[in-house]
C-alpha cells in the first residue's frame, strides 16, 4: 500500500489576543491507502485539530501535509474548498442533517457542486443510501430517523462524491451501543469492501478497536508507537 498522507513537523497555534496557545507539537504521521486509523486522546490533546488539519479545513502554523500527492497547506482558500470536495468525506458526532432536507437531499446537497446531471445526481444518492441500508428511507426527514438512521444519512452524504478518504470526529459518541455498533460495522465495510482510507477521533475504546493503527495524542504530542 502506498502513503495517502503525509503528515511532516506540523505544529499549530492559536492566538488569544496576544496570548499564543500551542495545540500540537511537531507530529509527524504517516497513514498508508486504504488504512483505518483512530487518534485517541483525552479532550484537549489535538485530536480533533489535527483531524481538521490533515483534511483541510484548518491550515498549519508550520509543517507540510500531502494527501493524495497535493500539499494542501499550499493551497489558496478556493483550491482547497475544491480539493476538499473530492478528496474528503466529513462524519460528524451530531450529524448535520438539514431538518427541511429529506434523506435524498441531504445526501445530494454535495453533488450540487459538481458537473453532474439530476439523473446523474440521483444514480450516485440512490447508491449511497443503497450501501449504508436506508433505501427505503430516502423521502423520510431527519426528524423521521432514529440516531443511527441519521447518522448513515450522514454517511451516505460523506461518500456520494466517492472521497478516497473518510474523516470522522467521534462518529458514534451521540448513539446507544446498538446504534453504534451499526455504524462501526459500515464504517469496516467501507473500508474493506470500498478501499475508503478512514481517519476517526474517538474517546470509545470499542470504536477504536474497529481500527487498524490506534495512535494517541497527549496534551498535543503523538505518543510513539510501541515496538
Amino acid at each position: 500500500m502506498s502513503d495517502i498522507i503525509n503528515v511532516l513537523n506540523v505544529s499549530k497555534s492559536y492566538w488569544r489576543d496576544s496570548l499564543e496557545i500551542s495545540v500540537l507539537h511537531n507530529i509527524s504521521l504517516t497513514i498508508k491507502e486504504g488504512e483505518f486509523i483512530a487518534l485517541m486522546g483525552p479532550s484537549g490533546s489535538g485530536k480533533t485539530t489535527l483531524l481538521n488539519l490533515l483534511s483541510g479545513i484548518d491550515r498549519p502554523t508550520s509543517g507540510s501535509i500531502t494527501v493524495a500527492g497535493t500539499d494542501i497547506a499550499a493551497l489558496s482558500e478556493s483550491a482547497l474548498a475544491k480539493w476538499r470536495s473530492s478528496h474528503i468525506g466529513f462524519v460528524f458526532q451530531f450529524y448535520n442533517l438539514i431538518p427541511v432536507l429529506t434523506a435524498f437531499e441531504n445526501v445530494e446537497l454535495p453533488l450540487l457542486l459538481t458537473n453532474l446531471t439530476k439523473a446523474e445526481r440521483k444514480k450516485h444518492v440512490q447508491t449511497s443510501l443503497e450501501i449504508v441500508g436506508l433505501e427505503d428511507r430516502m423521502y423520510h426527514y431527519p426528524k423521521q430517523l432514529s440516531g443511527g438512521q441519521e447518522q448513515r444519512v450522514a454517511i451516505a452524504r460523506a461518500i456520494v462524491t466517492d472521497p478516497a478518504i473518510l474523516v470522522a470526529d467521534e462518529p458514534t459518541g451521540d448513539l446507544d451501543r446498538n446504534s453504534a455498533d451499526e455504524i462501526l460495522t459500515l464504517m469496516e465495510r467501507l473500508n474493506k469492501e470500498f478501499n475508503k482510507t478512514i481517519v476517526v477521533v474517538t474517546h470509545d475504546p470499542h470504536a477504536a478497536s474497529k481500527a487498524h493503527l490506534i495512535r494517541h495524542l497527549e496534551k498535543g504530542d503523538l505518543i510513539p508507537e510501541l515496538a
